[in-house]
């Protein structure tokens, strides 16, 4: 692989792609399509939509990071001199073009499913160019910027029905982001308790939503303890250790840890809503995910 083919790889961040789909997976199951499929005369439309669904999302997931990249180029350059547009291996022209052109291949693939879908992508798309450019240097509305990214995101899968009825279940991915962004605010400099506290008391919040809005309590709950378990250890451990030492490298793992808890969150949502089998299925993105992030990074 070029330089700079693996540059363009890097402003991608592949690590992180999973997770989007994930998102997407989790969205069909409370939709109501896992149980729906068998009795769809449709069905092979739907897995189709499914498929435009999940490339709509990794490539407007894709395009955000790339931008990011584009917006925080002058910071990077002090923090991050290694980064593919600090250190010259991409032109600062060519990522913004490379980021925007994937969002607009996303939104071009959320309309082929629907104009439900298209719109929810569309807002997505500029909910994303929005703390990219602006939000994301504030210490408030840049996690609530961020957490709003993933909560449409969660939508767009919602959304392969042509309905979003459950749209509110958005807080708790809206909850989980907000917390990993206010930790990643220490990843460079460390220093940063009071973060790492609110972060462990929104945890808890999203646990218990995930929790409470199963629909069937006394007969699926128990589908969705172990995956709400093994999440609550994956992402409150490193937090703990961050909190002990609260040196920027424990903190950036806390975050890494807490990018790829979303694919344990939503195999959560996907059991909930769908089946056992089926939050083990969208589970098998995480060693995707954590293989990725030996090559690339997360953060």
């Amino acid at each position: 692989m070029g330089p700079v083919l693996k540059g363009y790889l890097q402003l991608t961040r592949p690590a992180n792609l999973p997770t989007a789909a994930a998102d997407i997976l989790a969205g069909l199951a409370i939709a109501g399509l896992v149980s729906s499929l068998g009795q769809e005369p449709s069905a092979s439309n739907l897995l189709l939509d499914c498929l435009f669904l999940i490339c709509a999302s990794v490539l407007l997931y894709a395009g955000g990071v790339v931008l990011n990249d584009y917006f925080d180029a002058e910071i990077d350059r002090l923090e991050r001199p290694e980064r593919p547009i600090p250190s010259g291996l991409i032109k600062p022209g060519s990522a913004a073009f490379f980021g925007f052109s994937l969002l607009f291949l996303g939104v071009v693939f959320a309309f082929l499913v629907g104009t439900l879908s298209g719109v929810i992508a569309l807002v997505l798309a500029c909910s994303i160019v929005l703390y990219d450019a602006v939000s994301n240097k504030n210490v408030f509305f840049g996690p609530l910027n961020m957490g709003i990214c993933r909560g449409l995101n969660l939508i767009l899968g919602i959304s392969v029905m042509g309905s979003i009825a459950q749209w509110k279940l958005a807080i708790i991915p809206l909850i989980y982001i907000f917390a990993i962004t206010l930790i990643s605010r220490g990843e460079v400099h460390g220093n940063n308790r009071k973060h790492l506290i609110w972060a462990g008391i929104l945890y808890a919040i999203v646990v218990f939503g995930v929790l409470i809005n199963v629909p069937n309590q006394l007969t699926d709950a128990w589908q969705v303890l172990p995956f709400l378990g093994l999440f609550a250890f994956s992402v409150y451990l490193p937090l703990f250790r961050a909190y002990r030492n609260n040196s920027a490298e424990l903190i950036r793992k806390a975050v890494i840890s807490g990018v790829l808890g979303l694919v344990i969150l939503d195999a959560s949502w996907a059991a909930g809503f769908g089946v056992w089998w089926y939050g083990l299925l969208v589970l098998l993105l995480l060693p995707l995910s954590m293989a990725l992030s030996k090559l690339f990074a997360v953060t």
